[in-house]
């Protein structure tokens, strides 16, 4: 044929879909969809063969990648089902009229397997060559070869070529910008990455072994992929070892999953697949992006976050399916039906699978828990519709190693940890050795404690507290054993609150300076053989803190101190050693005070009763003056009585040892108060 020359149509008409439809964000894109396309051109003979409409030998049906350093060029060839010249024109020349679309409309019930649907991916070429050509033979028979030139711009040549077998040649001229596409080590990793599990054989070099210690080539092809991959078969035919085996190839580093889901429907939408359950311990963000996306086996991306529910993005494994839009925007993914129907799908098959295992074997589950639970929670925090699921096989486990389902666990505490208020008390533990003595005094009285140390647990509890009704989860070192589940009111007598008073007066002016961290003080009673000095956290400000580790909006609970409460055992004989021993010294010194306070707090009481009645504005001058005066003097009197007792506790060594010892066993004590604690200790032995 005579040389024909002309531009490459490109018209409104067909451009903006293709705009639409692909976004390549990165150059090494471009081999994915030229070996994509020689395995579509191959796919394609198989299918005229199948129907009876291709009479000629298959023959080895191979697509070969080849590098010429020296020339510049990357060739990728394959002996599939070619063009003629009017092809070329049709299909290359009018970018986005794809081949592929033409042919599934003639082919639908017979050429599932065609990756190409668009016609834009040959294009990517440009993106790393200065200059490509095509050099094809169709199969028809009779056809002649033609040669197919373009630089980048609308311009190019057809003419006639030589070519002895039916196919294809794409042939590259690497640009000076991309000449790592000519590094054999970048080409195979790229075939392996994209290309690993296409169903026609993919060929680049040879293969090599060791010969007198170097790397030698052999005589025999190096087929990158596995045509035929696990997901691909029905799942009777494989074996616990085949899907051990495959999760080992697809992450040679990992520990052994614990159990998999094989995906296979073809109705309302087409998804093959197989996910892995891995073993998660902590750290979320380590195990996320193990799901591998393919689509008729051609690798996409291990991206899924807008394809399956947050939490899922956890598994691992490997997701194909033609019906998920693969070169479109997140908001696209976000909105497409079927997304919606696959995520759907695969949340209720990982659900399902879950509860079955549980149901069927749950010692087994029960093993396994610790690996898994991290995964569950993730779902019920992040997916509304997952708690309804999980609920029935998510579990709860107490110190002693007992496992509990929701509903098992809340009959079987509700007795002994209701309190007077009918809420369910569910005490809990987060560390058991650093909480020991916590655990301990809750463990004597009869309570169950839960052992909750995951990296979710801290929300999880909120969530659940927000589920059930009526229900509190509180950590033992919360409060004192005796307040953690309160039965009653108590009333405590004026006498006990005085020596409630000067116990935490004396035993505040001796805490040391812990930095980020403020101390209250209190006292109460909690029996003989009950620890003299306990420190507790606040159950709230804890919590708050804990989430604004997850959750960057409560940031600021992170800056805050951490609330401690220093709790006096006023039954024990050591704390009634230190206030009898106040009452002793300090008796001359505070009864003036004491008589003066109690009178100037009968002239308050006196003044604000008289004035109960009266608005703050309408009180005369001297009426205010007054009030203010027995304030004043009241403030002084007080300021008195403080400084008696923390002049008696700087004498007092038994003061600072207890308060030491309690922040010891709650590892408060470092620094020049630890050092001062061993010297007194040594000093008091």
């Amino acid at each position: 044929m005579a040389t024909q020359k002309g531009n490459i149509g490109i018209t409104t008409e067909n451009i903006f879909p293709v705009i639409k439809k692909f976004l390549y964000s990165d150059h090494e894109i471009f081999l994915r969809e030229i070996v994509a396309n020689a395995v579509d051109a191959t796919q394609k003979l198989k299918t005229l063969a199948a129907k009876g409409e291709f009479k000629g030998e298959l023959g080895e049906l191979n697509v070969e990648v080849k590098i010429d350093a020296d020339a510049g060029t990357l060739t990728v060839s394959d002996r599939g089902i070619g063009m003629t010249a009017e092809e070329i024109d049709r299909y290359i020349n009018q970018i986005a009229f794809s081949g592929a679309t033409d042919f599934l409309e003639k082919y639908k019930d017979d050429a599932a397997t065609i990756i190409g649907h668009f016609g834009l991916g040959f294009y990517s070429t440009f993106m790393v060559s200065s200059r490509v050509d095509i050099i094809t033979r169709s199969h028809r028979e009779g056809a002649q070869a033609v040669k197919w030139s373009c630089d980048g711009t609308p311009e190019f040549t057809i003419e006639d070529a030589e070519r002895s077998d039916r196919g294809t040649d794409i042939v590259l001229h690497i640009d000076d910008d991309n000449k790592e596409f000519l590094e054999k080590g970048r080409i195979e990793g790229l075939l392996s990455k994209y290309c690993r599990f296409l169903p026609i054989p993919v060929v680049f070099g040879k293969k090599t072994e060791w010969k007198d210690g170097t790397q030698v080539d052999t005589e025999e092809p190096n087929q990158i992929n596995d045509t035929t991959p696990l997901w691909t078969k029905t799942p009777s035919t494989l074996t616990d070892e085949d899907y051990q085996k495959f999760y080992r190839d697809l992450y040679p580093m990992q520990d052994e999953p614990l159990f998999w889901i094989h995906l296979n429907v073809d109705y309302p939408f087409n998804l093959t697949g197989v996910l892995y359950f891995p073993k998660i311990k902590n750290n979320i963000e380590v195990h996320r992006n193990k799901i591998q996306l393919y689509c008729n086996q051609v690798f996409v991306t291990d991206s899924v976050e807008n394809i399956v529910p947050d939490f899922l993005t956890l598994l691992h494994g490997v997701i194909d399916s033609p019906d998920i839009p693969l070169n479109v925007s997140r908001s696209y993914l976000q909105s497409d039906r079927n997304v919606k129907k696959i995520s759907q799908y695969i949340t209720k098959k990982v659900a399902d699978r879950l509860n079955g295992i549980f149901k069927n074997d749950r010692e087994q589950f029960e093993q396994k828990w610790d690996d898994l639970k991290l995964f569950i929670h993730y779902g019920i925090l992040s997916e509304q519709d997952f708690y309804d699921k999980a609920k029935n096989f998510a579990l709860l486990k107490d110190i002693e190693g007992k496992y509990y389902t929701y509903d098992e666990y809340r009959e079987a505490t509700k007795e002994a940890q209701t309190d007077k208020d009918g809420n369910l008390i569910c005490l809990y533990t987060n560390d058991r050795e650093a909480q020991f003595a916590h655990v301990e005094a809750a463990t004597a009285k009869g309570y169950n404690v839960l052992l909750l140390d995951g990296q979710l647990d801290a929300p999880l509890v909120s969530e659940l507290e927000r589920k059930w009704e009526k229900t509190r989860f509180v950590r033992v070192d919360s409060d004192t054993v005796e307040r953690l589940i309160q039965k009653d009111d108590k009333t405590v007598s004026e006498a006990d609150e005085q020596v409630r008073a000067n116990l935490s007066t004396v035993f505040k002016t001796m805490l040391p300076k812990v930095e980020k961290v403020d101390f209250q003080v209190d006292a109460t009673a909690m029996g003989e053989e009950a620890q003299p000095v306990v420190i507790t956290q606040s159950e709230y400000m804890r919590r708050m803190k804990e989430m604004a580790q997850l959750q960057q909006g409560m940031a600021f609970y992170g800056e805050m101190p951490d609330m401690y409460s220093l709790v006096l055992n006023t039954d024990h004989r050591l704390v009634k050693q230190v206030n009898d021993e106040l009452n002793t010294s300090l008796a001359d010194r505070l009864a003036p005070i004491d008589a003066e306070l109690r009178g100037l707090n009968a002239r308050r009481q006196a003044i604000e009763t008289a004035q109960q009645n009266t608005k703050s504005e309408d009180l005369t001058e001297a009426e205010k003056a007054d009030r203010k005066q027995v304030n004043d003097d009241i403030a002084v009197q007080e300021k008195l009585r403080e400084e008696a007792l923390a002049d008696y506790a700087r004498t007092n060594k038994l003061v600072p040892q207890l308060i030491d010892l309690a922040l010891l066993q709650n590892g408060l004590l470092r620094g020049e108060a630890l050092n001062a604690f061993v010297k007194r200790s040594v000093e008091l032995i």
